[in-house]
């Protein structure tokens, strides 16, 4: 593991606050499947992104690819931009925390 790897892992780590099986469940419910753009009507972005970031969770660290450390940019990427787009008020059933759960990140956690 390189140096940029670890770094990458690491901050995935911090931003990635859910675990494999939160997010597991997450993904089996109609909020999660709700939010999100989908193309062509099937899957939202956020939601084919949970699945990967779920198998990310189980793999061995020793396994991980170029494209999973690019996933995990990407995931990094998302979960700090929409953040940053915090709405107000009461945000517990809100579709922006929804649409943070299936990245991963849960941000009442």
């Amino acid at each position: 593991m390189t140096e940029e790897e670890r770094a990458i892992a690491a901050e995935f780590g911090q931003a990635v606050n859910m675990t494999a099986k939160e997010l597991e469940h997450w993904l089996t419910t109609d909020e999660s499947k709700a939010v999100g753009q989908k193309d062509d009507g099937g899957e939202s972005t956020g939601h084919e992104s949970g699945r990967k970031i779920v198998d990310l969770l189980h793999a061995k660290k020793s396994s991980l690819t170029a494209q999973d450390y690019a996933h995990m940019r990407k995931v990094i990427g998302y979960i700090h931009r929409h953040l940053a787009q915090r709405p107000s008020g009461d945000v517990r059933e809100s579709r922006w925390r929804y649409s943070l759960m299936n990245w991963g990140h849960d941000p009442l956690k």
